[in-house]
């Protein structure tokens, strides 16, 4: 009987619908020795001797790959895949599939709870009532604003449909989406230096790349609107934290939102938390209970297909492993 590991943090030792499935399909399951995974040493303990792990954020890299000989696949709860050799996996002969229909409208959410707790200054207001003050400083509306979305994916789209209700011009960069899908979600699709220059808000809903790395920098926090404000529940690479930190300070930001960061967890003398128009969260964007019981069902299930010979399109990341892939245990 083959063996799955769980490695994902929010199912470490926990019952639930995708334990049903994994074992009715003929599995057993194997949990780490400890919640977090979190090293290659850690991956290696975990994984080795399974044919397919439910992948967390641990890193599957050239060496983890090559100690796990009886890996097929990695089956990551996400959209995220950047702590994966793509092209390592797929030289082995492993699948790599994600989530995709399983937390997009999570972290839609959570990006709009960011842009609000700072346009409606929620931390610094609760902190200076606690501490006995009463000021009344104004706020920051959304309506009649620009907001400019950076990835018009699952996610992206997820957040622009909850942000047109608070009646925000929607501006869109994604050179995959054309422009009249777009335009039937109330998008305008733009390039990227336009996108920020007319926004007042931007949200980022990318996955990070070699393309994509430091896409928010310097030169791109200065075309954005004096006093504007950044979303990032994406990935932390994405932003070069020493421009954000610099923006932040001279006031060309006036604020932001952060989920992910480059080191995670971060050190405890961070620049960013010295600032307090800075808002970071833990990189918790998908972490309710419905996103990860969904993620947990999709990813089992996208196991469970490619042991049927089903092959899961719109999940898998590394097709051309295809030719010459089939279940071996």
């Amino acid at each position: 009987m083959p063996t799955v590991a769980v490695t994902t943090e929010p199912l470490f030792e926990e019952d639930g619908p995708h334990v049903g499935l994994l074992n009715g399909g003929g599995f057993d399951i194997r949990f780490p020795p400890q919640r977090v995974v979190a090293t290659e040493a850690d991956t290696i303990e975990a994984v080795r001797g399974s044919a397919a792990v439910v992948a967390g954020g641990e890193p599957y890299s050239e060496h983890v790959l090559s100690q796990l000989p009886d890996l097929q696949v990695i089956s990551r709860m996400g959209v995220g895949y950047d702590c994966v050799d793509v092209e390592a996996a797929t030289r082995r002969g492993i699948v790599l599939t994600i989530t995709p229909n399983g937390n997009h409208e999570a972290v839609a959410e959570h990006a709009l709870a960011l842009l609000m707790a700072l346009t409606r200054s929620i931390v610094t207001n609760n902190r200076e009532v606690r501490e006995g003050k009463w000021l009344k400083p104004l706020q920051v509306p959304l309506r009649s604003k620009t907001l400019g979305i950076v990835g018009l994916g699952r996610i992206g789209r997820s957040f622009a449909v909850r942000a047109a209700s608070f009646r925000l011009e929607l501006l869109a960069f994604d050179p995959f989406v054309e422009a009249d899908d777009a335009r039937r979600l109330g998008v305008e699709l733009v390039d990227f230096e336009t996108l920020l220059s007319r926004s007042d808000f931007v949200s980022l809903h990318c996955p990070l790349t070699p393309e994509t790395t430091g896409l928010i920098n310097a030169r791109a926090l200065s075309l954005m609107k004096r006093g504007g404000y950044l979303i990032n529940t994406a990935r932390g690479g994405l932003v070069n934290e020493d421009d954000l930190v610099a923006a932040l300070k001279s006031g060309q930001l006036a604020a932001a939102g952060l989920d992910a960061l480059v080191e995670e967890p971060p050190p405890k003398d961070h620049p960013l938390f010295q600032l307090e128009n800075a808002v970071i969260s833990p990189h918790v964007a998908a972490m309710d209970p419905q996103a990860i019981e969904d993620m947990a069902i999709e990813a089992t299930q996208n196991i469970l297909d490619l042991r049927q010979g089903k092959w899961p399109v719109e999940s898998i990341i590394n097709p051309a492993v295809r030719e010459r892939w089939s279940w071996t245990t």
